[in-house]
Formats: structure tokens, sequence, C-alpha cells
């Protein structure tokens, strides 16, 4: 069954007499595929309407959505002969963070992403794709290692945050984000990283200090969730659609901020009602940001993504 969020609740009303229309003409009733073609018809014009001013808060839930293609989606759709790495020779494996190394279109490259998992069992599997010390350490390894082989690197943020618990704490999560973020930027290959889903705070970024950022049409990136920015401001989570207005989290509003670098367009409707096309429309859109940054050597893309980081925020936007 298709999950619906709050605010396609209209939608999902007129989808539902659709699929009972369906149900009578399937079971031999009368012919009702003119009163059907009409519901499908008002069904899909509400959504192009409802999708074509959503607030950034409806934004948050889209790219929250339990049926949004996942990392390993895009890793089995987009990578050939993959081969997953694990752990980060230090402390154990993380399974929040995903890395390998594969083909992406027949060039060798090495992979990385959080995973946030599509039911109850891998969602607790990889931890709601809230990472640990030992997964930036393992993102870290993984990108040392491109370097030193010439492999271009691509990853694929989907996060919340990372994980905040003590035991985090405890084996030094800021600074193995701050190791992860500083393989990104010393990197000499290329990165290209895109925001699937959520981009959330450090957590996000220490896999996408990348050459290229690109971002999911109804993707959020933002140093902090709406509801902890409300939680922080006003001490009230119900506070979150205004927080989420005020945090600029948006693509359209990233790209405005020149920190993003490219949107990748989704099905109407957002990435969840057509998987393929999406996984298809990222994928082009990753060797589009890729294919020009190959020629290029090491020293001329560190010093080109170093002067694009420095460059955030130099100017303000109103």
């Amino acid at each position: 069954m298709r999950h619906f969020l709050d605010f396609e609740k209209p939608i999902a009303e007129l989808e539902g007499k659709v699929e009972e229309l369906r149900r009578t003409t399937d079971a031999g009733g009368i012919d009702v595929a003119d009163e059907v073609a009409k519901l499908r018809d008002k069904a899909e014009k509400l959504l192009a309407a409802t999708y074509a001013k959503l607030t950034p808060w409806q934004k948050a839930q889209v790219a929250r959505h339990p049926d949004r293609p996942k990392c390993l989606d895009y890793v089995s759709a987009l990578i050939t002969e993959w081969t997953p790495l694990a752990g980060d020779r230090a402390f154990a494996d993380d399974a929040a963070v995903i890395g390998g190394l594969g083909r992406f279109r027949g060039r060798a490259v090495a992979v990385l992403g959080t995973e946030k998992g599509h039911d109850t069992d891998t969602r607790v599997k990889h931890n709601f794709g809230m990472a640990k010390p030992e997964g930036y350490r393992k993102a870290r390894r993984i990108m040392e290692l491109a370097g030193r082989f010439g492999m271009p690197i691509l990853s694929f943020v989907d996060t919340s945050g990372a994980f905040p618990g003590i035991e985090a704490e405890a084996r030094g999560q800021a600074e193995a984000i701050a190791r992860s973020i500083e393989a990104g930027l010393s990197a000499p290959v290329p990165f290209v990283a895109t925001i699937i889903g959520e981009g959330g705070s450090g957590g996000a970024i220490a896999l996408a200090a990348a050459d290229r950022v690109l971002m999911l049409e109804h993707a959020i990136y933002s140093v902090i969730s709406p509801e902890g920015c409300a939680s922080i401001l006003w001490r009230d989570a119900a506070q979150a659609p205004t927080a989420a207005e005020a945090l600029k989290l948006t693509a359209e509003d990233l790209k405005r901020l020149a920190l993003i670098d490219a949107v990748i367009g989704e099905p109407l409707g957002g990435a969840h009602r057509d998987q393929g096309a999406t996984l298809e429309a990222v994928g082009n859109a990753v060797w589009s940001a890729l294919e020009p940054l190959l020629p290029l050597d090491g020293a001329t893309l560190k010093a080109r993504r170093r002067e694009k980081f420095l460059e955030m925020g130099r100017h303000a936007v109103v």
C-alpha cells in the first residue's frame, strides 16, 4: 500500500476512489472506465498543484518518506561489480555508512553513503542512518584509498545527523566527522556528492565535502533538523514548520545561496512515486557532474575544492 503524507490526504481520497472503481470493474461489475479516467485526471491535477507549492516543512516530510529510494538502491542501480568494504580498522564496522568499490558507467569508483533502511529490521540494523565515529573513520579510510588508486569518489547522503549517543561522543564523534571532512577536501580525485533525502548537520557534510554537490528536488540539507532548531529556539518542537522556513533547507534555497551546485528534478509526487525514473535521473546527473572533473589533476581539484568551500557565506544574500 502506498504511504501518504498528511498534506496528501485529498490526493489519497481521490486515488482511493479510483482503486475502488477499478475493483468494481475487475469484479465484473458495470463499466466505469470513463469515471475512472475522470477521477485519475483529477487526482493527477491535484497532485501537480500540491507539489507545485510545497512549503519547506512539507518538503522535509517528502525527504523523509519511507518509500523514498535509499543509498543501497542507488548503489544497486548505478554501480556494477560492487565490492563492499567494512570496518574502520580501529574499533568496528558501522552499518549506517555504506562504503565500497565498484564501477560507474565502466569507470572504477569508490562509493560512500548513509543508509537509513526500508523497514523496521533494516532501519535498526543501519541505526536509522545515524553514523557513529567508526562510520566516519570508515569513510575517511575509503576516501584515502580512492586517492591512492586514483578512483573518483561518489557519495549518496541521507541522514538526519550523526548518532548523538554517549558512546559515540566517548569514541570521538566530533573528531571523526572533522577528519572525514578533511579527507574529502584533501582527496586528489574527483568527488561528487548527492543529497538524496535528508542532509543533516556535520553528519551529512562529512560525506559531502565534494567538488560537486547535487541535490534532489525534494531533499533537504541543513545545519540542524527543523525539530531540533525549534526545540532550541522556542523550546517547542511544534514550531518545526516555522524553523524549516527560516533554515532555508530546500534545494531551491541552497542553489540560490550557491551552497549546492545543481538540483535534480524528481517525478511528479516525489522520488517514491517512480523510483526507476529517480535512479536514472540521479545517474545521469552524477555522470554530467563527474565527467568534466576527470581530466583535472589532483592539485587543481584540491585547490578548486578549497576555494569553493571558502567562498560559501562570503556574500550575504537577503
